[in-house]
Formats: structure tokens, sequence, C-alpha cells
């Protein structure tokens, strides 16, 4: 299910320059909540294919002068949604637009961030310089894989958390007796920072080895799960093999029931499949990439409409971005 977001917001008509926001072909429907949270309707853009795959894009409105935010989440396929967004920055850049923010739900090319073995690109670095080469002014980027990726780009990036989103539907289970699991080391901040919001809860972590990309072997619990319901969290969702893994680990290990919340549900390959024969109970996510979340009766799909709305309209506005989390 998507849960639909109030419409509150209302775009203020004199004293600033005029906002208009734009999708890519990527994520439409939740560039269209955005803009009913704004109460605007969404830019007009032509975009098709030539018959040899290249793209044609042509922005069918002014844009002179507008604050301009153009939505694209550079998912699957990512290369494709990649290069649209490139050139959709181009013709902004050439139809003099006022200031071009791109709004990037679900950032690709995020998990090559350094260099793990010699001889590999950083490739989220070479994103960023495509964007701001492109035409990009700002970046509002929402659960960055790392946060040091917002380091990449030479302009501004506002970095956005899901974790509201996802903590309203947490608070609502009929559960009390909760531990927060990390899936690795590397997300202990992120369990903690939920753990933190929800009275405190304990944390847990689990003990993982990761012998090439999109294989994991999972050895161990740190900390105390049984009797208790654990609830995983993490950026993203992909095959959904470490999370399986995890979760049969921690059934082995005691806990009574088990969820997992994730911001990005990336979701390819056996991932669907592996998450029906798991003891999972629910995987909570957010629509940061379009899904059907009726193709799999165990994931809730919640909206981070409003939030990105938000987002836009305070930095239209010249208003803090950073109260929203706080």
């Amino acid at each position: 299910m998507v849960a639909q977001m109030p419409l509150k917001h209302t775009i203020p008509t004199g004293g600033t320059a005029l906002l208009k926001v734009f999708s890519g072909t990527a994520n439409p429907e939740l560039a269209k909540e955005v803009a009913d949270y704004l109460g605007t309707d969404l830019g007009q853009l032509k975009i098709t294919p030539f018959s040899d795959g290249e793209i044609y894009v042509q922005i069918q409105e002014s844009v002179r002068g507008v604050d301009c935010f153009l939505m694209q989440s550079t998912c699957a396929p990512v290369n494709e949604n990649l290069m649209e967004l490139l050139i959709l920055l181009d013709a902004f850049k050439r139809a003099s637009a006022g200031r071009i923010t791109v709004v990037l739900p679900y950032f690709g090319y995020a998990r090559q961030d350094r260099k793990a073995a010699g001889r590999e690109a950083i490739t989220a670095k070479l994103v960023a310089d495509l964007l701001t080469t492109a035409g990009a002014n700002r970046i509002v980027a929402l659960d960055l894989h790392a946060p040091q990726i917002m380091g990449f780009f030479n302009i501004l990036v506002d970095h956005l958390y899901a974790s509201p989103v996802l903590l309203d539907y947490v608070r609502s289970l009929p559960h009390k007796d909760v531990v927060l699991v990390s899936p690795d080391v590397g997300g202990v901040a992120r369990a903690r920072a939920f753990a933190k919001k929800l009275n405190d809860a304990p944390i847990a972590i689990i003990d993982k080895r990761r012998s090439q990309h999109n294989v994991a072997e999972v050895m161990s619990v740190v900390g105390d799960v049984k009797g208790k319901v654990a609830i995983m969290v993490d950026d993203m969702v992909d095959t959904a093999g470490t999370l399986v893994k995890g979760a049969e680990l921690l059934k082995q290990e005691g806990a009574k029931a088990i969820y997992a919340c994730a911001s990005h549900a990336v979701l390819s390959g056996p991932a669907i499949d592996r998450l029906q024969a798991s003891p999972i109970e629910q995987l909570i996510v957010t629509n940061s990439i379009p899904f059907d979340s009726k193709s799999c009766g165990k994931i809730v799909q919640l909206s981070v409409a409003r939030l990105l709305g938000e987002a836009i309209a305070r930095i239209h506005e010249d208003c803090s971005v950073s109260e929203l989390f706080e």
C-alpha cells in the first residue's frame, strides 16, 4: 500500500520567483504527489526516444528566470534514467532557468563511493561531476548510501532522511518489546538514530562478510534479540540476500517477530521470491523508487511526497530544511 499524504502547502504568489516542478520518466507518480502537495501542476516536458535509443527532450513552457525543481530517481534502468536527467539539465540550462535544483529520491551508483580494490572507478563522484557540469545548481537527495557523497558535489546538497516517515509507521505496530538491528557494522549509526526515536530501544548488530557484490555471508548476532521484536534498519534492499539471511539468523537467536525498514526498494533479481519465503513479517519501504507493492503482500510502501514537497517549499522560500528533522 502507498500511504497518502495530506495536501497542506501552497506556493506563495508574491515576493519570490516563480516555482515549477518537473519530472523525468523514472518516477512520475511521486512527482505528481509532490506537485499536489505544493498546490501546483507538474511542468510540461516532452521526452521521447528516437528509433536508435537516443533520448529527445523539449521543455514545453517558458522557464526563463524560474526556480525549477527537476525530480528524477536514477533507479533501474539506471543508465537510461541518468542520461535522461543529464539531457533534461542541459535543456533547462539552455532555456535560461533561474535556478535548477535536482531532486534525487534515489541516487544510483551511490554504492560505488570508494576504491575497495585496485583499478576501480569511484562512480558516485563521476555522477556528481556529470550532474554539476550538465547544469544542476543544487541537489536534494534522500538517504544517500554514504553521507560523504555530499562532499563529491561542488554545489549545495540538501540531504533528507526518510526516517520520520518510516518511524511513524513503526510506532503504529502493535509491539512494545523492540530491538533495532543493524544488518552490518556500517549501519550502526542509522540503527542507533532509529532506536533513539523509539524511546532509546536497544540495538543489535549482525556480523556479516561480503565475498563479492550482492553476495554476503551472515556470521553472528551481537546483542540480545531473544523474545523481542526485531526491526532491521537499512538504507536500501537490493537482492534481499543479506536481509533474508539476517532475518533467518535473528529467528534462530529467538526473535519472536521480525520486521525490516529501508528507504529504497531496489528489489532486483530474486528479491521478491526471497522475501516471500523469509521469516520477515513486513518490509517497510518508501516510494523513492516506483514499485507495485501489490506484487508482494509483505511489502508496505509509504509516500515521501510530503517530505520532499516541504523541502522544496523551504528551499524556494529560503527557509531552514534541517528543521524538518529536529
